[in-house]
C-alpha cells in the first residue's frame, strides 16, 4: 500500500489538519502516516484553545522512522506554527523524500486579503524554501500572493484585483499561477477558493489548475460561507489521488465534487463555521476513485 507522511497539528475540535486528513486519505485506499507538529484541544479560529507544541519530539520521530528505513510515496504539509517547525519538515525532506516522493505543500499563511497572526517574514522564506521543493502546492490567492509579493504587497495586489470585474480578475489570478509554477519550478500550482460571479448574478467558487504550459478553472456553486478545514480536505483529495497517479484535473474536480455535498450538508445542518465541513457521509464518493 502507498504511505503519504502527513505533516501537520493534531486538533480535536475543528476538523482540520490531521483529523481532516487522515480519513480522506485512507478512504482513498493509500496509508496516512501523520507527523504531528502539534496537539491543541481545538483549531485557533474558536475564540480559546490548549495547544501543545511537538516540534522538540519531531526529531525523535523522524530518527525512529528511519531504523525502519520508511520510505513515503508522498509527502503533504500543511499549517506550521513556526520557524522552526518549517526546518523539521525541510530536514525531513533531506531524510526520507526520494526522486520518486510526491511533495504536496499547502502554505498556510492567510486568507481574504489578510496574513494570518502566525505570519512573519521569516516563516514566508521558510515557507518558500518549502515550496521549492514541492511538486504541487494549493495555496489560495492571499497565499499565493503573499508567496510572491510577501505581506505589503499582497495586501496592495489583492486590492487591486477587487477592483477588477469578473473575468478579468480571473485572467489576473492565471498569471499568477503561471507565475507561481515558473517561478519555483513546479509540477503544478492550484490556487483555491477563488469567489467569482457567474451569468444571472451566480456565485461560484473556482480552483485554477496551471500545469504543462496551460490553465484550466474548475468552478462549483457557492454555498455557505468559510468552514474551518476546507483546504485541508480540499489538499488531501489532492495528495493520495496524485500518490495514486490520477491526473491533476481529475483530482481537483473529485476535490470540488467532494466538498460541495459535503458543505451543502453542513449549511443544511447549521453547523458553525468554526466546527468545520461535515464530510463523514460523503467519503463514499472518494471510493469512486
Amino acid at each position: 500500500m502507498k504511505k503519504i507522511a502527513v505533516i501537520q497539528d493534531l486538533s480535536g475540535l475543528g476538523k482540520c489538519s490531521l483529523t481532516a486528513a487522515i480519513p480522506v486519505i485512507s478512504v482513498m485506499g493509500v496509508q496516512a502516516v501523520p507527523l504531528p507538529t502539534a496537539v491543541l484541544s481545538n483549531q485557533t479560529g474558536y475564540s480559546s484553545y490548549y495547544c501543545d507544541d511537538y516540534t522538540e519530539h519531531m526529531e525523535q520521530i523522524m530518527t525512529e522512522w528511519e531504523k525502519r528505513k520508511f520510505s513515503p510515496d508522498g509527502i503533504y504539509t500543511g499549517f506550521l506554527a513556526d520557524e522552526e517547525q518549517a526546518d523539521k519538515i525541510l530536514d525531513f525532506f533531506q531524510r526520507f523524500r526520494t526522486e520518486n516522493t510526491m511533495v504536496l505543500v499547502d502554505p498556510v499563511m492567510g486568507d481574504n486579503g489578510r496574513a494570518y497572526g502566525i505570519y512573519t517574514e521569516g516563516l514566508r522564506e521558510k515557507m518558500l524554501q518549502l515550496v521549492g521543493n514541492a511538486h504541487v502546492i494549493t495555496p489560495n490567492l492571499t497565499e499565493a500572493l503573499l508567496l510572491l509579493y510577501g505581506k505589503e504587497g499582497m495586501e496592495k495586489r489583492y486590492a487591486s484585483l477587487l477592483e477588477l470585474d469578473g473575468r478579468k480578475r480571473l485572467e489576473q489570478i492565471g498569471k499568477i499561477g503561471e507565475q507561481l509554477k515558473k517561478e519555483y519550478g513546479l509540477q503544478a500550482a492550484v490556487i483555491t477558493g477563488v469567489e467569482s460571479q457567474a451569468e444571472l448574478c451566480v456565485h461560484q467558487m473556482g480552483n485554477l489548475v496551471v500545469e504543462n504550459g496551460h490553465s484550466s478553472w474548475c468552478f462549483a456553486p457557492k454555498i455557505g460561507g468559510s468552514y474551518s478545514g476546507t483546504g485541508d480536505l480540499f489538499a488531501s483529495v489532492l495528495s493520495a489521488g496524485l500518490v495514486k497517479e490520477m491526473s491533476m484535473m481529475s483530482c481537483v474536480e473529485l476535490a470540488v465534487n467532494f466538498l460541495s455535498k459535503a458543505i451543502a450538508q453542513t449549511v443544511q445542518e447549521g453547523t458553525d463555521r468554526n466546527d468545520g465541513v461535515c464530510f463523514e457521509a460523503y467519503l463514499g464518493e472518494l471510493c469512486k476513485s
